[in-house]
């Protein structure tokens, strides 16, 4: 299986009930053969242009694994679901992610020596 990072737009009034769109969206994952990494939730945020005559959505992060011809499938689905503004599915690069985590290890090492200095 092959991972892939998924961002969707949720419509802003399904916000006060944010679980019952998620659970439709997971379903939809899981149901096609994929498997939830790791699953973010970045709140509301206001968009850059009107979506659907939204100025708002809520955003979800979700690292995914799935089979390729899983990818389609999800595509064709989400195109017709009407909690989705928007949604955007991109494969990650290995060499990114190894290169993200060393940056993110050398920033968490320079915070603990600026702490020991000012400590």
């Amino acid at each position: 299986m092959k991972e892939y990072e998924l961002t969707v737009l949720i419509h802003p009034d399904l916000e006060m009930d944010i679980e019952k769109p998620l659970k439709k969206i997971r379903g939809i994952i899981t149901d096609n053969g994929g498997e939830i990494v790791k699953e973010t939730s970045w709140g509301k945020k206001k968009l850059a242009y009107k979506i659907r005559k939204e100025d708002f959505a809520v955003y979800v992060y979700f690292d995914l694994k799935l089979p390729a011809p899983a990818l389609a499938k999800l595509s064709s689905v989400f195109n017709i679901t009407d909690e989705l503004l928007r949604y955007l599915i991109v494969s990650t690069d290995e060499k990114t992610k190894a290169k993200i985590a060393e940056a993110r290890e050398r920033a968490a090492k320079s915070e603990s020596k600026e702490d020991e200095r000012n400590g």
